[in-house]
């Protein structure tokens, strides 16, 4: 294809983002994003995966990562054969896209993941654990934790303390993104994530090409957990950005302009 017709081609068929949210959130953590996408032309869909957003399934109640992620494979499966998708994920987002990409490889022209754990099988090792699970230990007791099974099991869903958000997950936001955060954030099913596992020997997930977008002041995936998982598995492509783990809030024009970039990249391929 000629420059010509690539230009033509660009103008004429924008990609079709699909944003997921990471543990607690929904798809009202992007609305920066969609707004910014939308007005440049964009096609956006934001997710609410099971027990987030205004989807109102108990957490507790949510025990496997296929039931967690079924409004995301859902969205998947209706999509027309012909049509391809661009997933974004943010955080434990990140666990939906590789799903996703292991099921329908040929629906996806590209993987985005922003400060995202991003493992090809899931959790099946201990350092997959290590590189993928948020360890906040150095601020104490850090979450808040439901016990929705019987005494002794693991927590069903955790939230991280009202009064360690700003600090953890929003230091770099405006005022205004974190008093609407600590409105709307929820406790996500915790068991149901850490269950997550993807078949090996799945090569057609190769044919997806995948970004990285690491951020360097997070304090959630840690910039050296980000860095294993890009080594484990590299990614075509890593971006940096000056962010906390919350890009979506805080560096939300520079988030944008990378998003646009990586799509440009590949319409012509």
């Amino acid at each position: 294809m000629g420059e010509r017709e690539c230009v033509e081609e660009k103008t004429s068929l924008k990609p079709h983002f699909v944003l997921i949210h990471g543990i607690s959130g929904g798809g009202w953590c992007w609305y920066k994003l969609k707004s910014l996408m939308y007005n440049s032309g964009y096609k956006v869909t934001c997710i609410d995966l099971k027990g987030a957003g205004i989807d109102p399934s108990d957490p507790n109640t949510i025990h496997s990562f296929d039931e967690y992620n079924k409004p995301l494979l859902d969205f998947m499966s209706s999509l027309p054969h012909n049509q391809k998708v661009i997933l974004v994920g943010h955080s434990a987002g990140g666990l939906s896209v590789t799903q996703a990409t292991h099921k329908f490889p040929d629906k996806i022209s590209l993987a985005i993941y922003v400060a995202a754990t991003m493992l090809k099988n899931g959790f099946v090792t201990e350092q997959d654990i290590k590189d993928g699970v948020p360890d906040l230990s150095e601020y104490g007791d850090a979450y808040d934790l439901e016990f929705g099974l019987v005494v002794n099991q693991p927590p069903t869903s955790a939230i991280v303390k009202k009064e360690l958000q700003r600090k953890l997950l929003y230091h770099m936001a405006p005022l205004e993104d974190y008093t609407l955060a600590s409105m709307l954030l929820r406790p996500g099913p915790v068991s149901a994530l850490l269950s997550a596992r993807f078949p090996e020997g799945n090569e057609c997930i190769e044919k997806v090409p995948r970004v990285y977008i690491k951020t360097m002041y997070d304090k959630v995936i840690k910039p050296k957990q980000q860095e294993n998982m890009i080594t484990k598995w590299p990614p075509s492509h890593v971006y940096v950005l000056e962010s906390d783990h919350s890009p979506n809030f805080s560096s939300p024009f520079a988030l944008f302009g990378l998003f646009i970039k990586v799509a440009t990249s590949i319409a012509c391929t």
